[in-house]
């Protein structure tokens, strides 16, 4: 099986005009047969947490690697900014589910047939060595290995570093 790292995007048909076309790299790595086991079957890193702006690129670059049909899109309601309820694809419109209870690192994409494909989100500000040793080992083989267990072995911290409370800054700042 061959990794498949997809770094430029090719364009879209003249029948997806409705679609936004991606003129940049799109920095994604899928597992040409995803494997059951595998508790995610490839890596994503967007250039940003933009959904609107991010997802039709992903959208269009999985239909076309694993020739299927992306129906919905599952991801943490929390890790994503400007979230549509709907997406444009290629004539038709891509349902967005969003919840706080799953995963923040994880994105889901369903299809007409076929498994669910689950992608680990790569956080947009990681630096590109961790990121392309994280887009070369999700594009093995990974059954047994955890999200935790992948960004290890590739450098990354496990946990999305904490972002401070309003609570916190006003407690640790000193009134003059």
């Amino acid at each position: 099986m061959t990794l498949t790292l997809l770094s430029r995007l090719a364009p879209l048909s003249s029948a997806s005009s409705a679609i936004p076309r991606a003129n940049s790299a799109l920095r994604l790595s899928l597992h040409p047969v995803p494997n059951r086991r595998a508790m995610v079957n490839g890596a994503w890193w967007p250039y940003s947490r933009n959904a609107a702006a991010e997802l039709p690129g992903l959208i269009a670059a999985v239909d076309r690697l694993l020739d299927r049909v992306t129906l919905r899109i599952s991801v943490h309601g929390d890790t994503w900014q400007g979230l549509p309820r709907r997406i444009p694809a290629r004539g038709r419109q891509i349902r967005i589910n969003w919840s706080c209870h799953t995963d923040p690192r994880l994105i889901t994409l369903s299809f007409a047939t076929g498994e669910p494909v689950v992608l680990l989100v790569i956080p947009c500000s990681t630096a590109a060595d961790a990121a392309q040793a994280t887009l070369i080992l999700t594009g093995q083989d990974t059954a047994g290995l955890t999200p935790d267990d992948i960004l290890t072995l590739a450098s990354l911290p496990s946990r999305p570093a904490a972002r401070p409370s309003l609570r916190t800054v006003t407690a640790g700042s000193s009134a003059g």
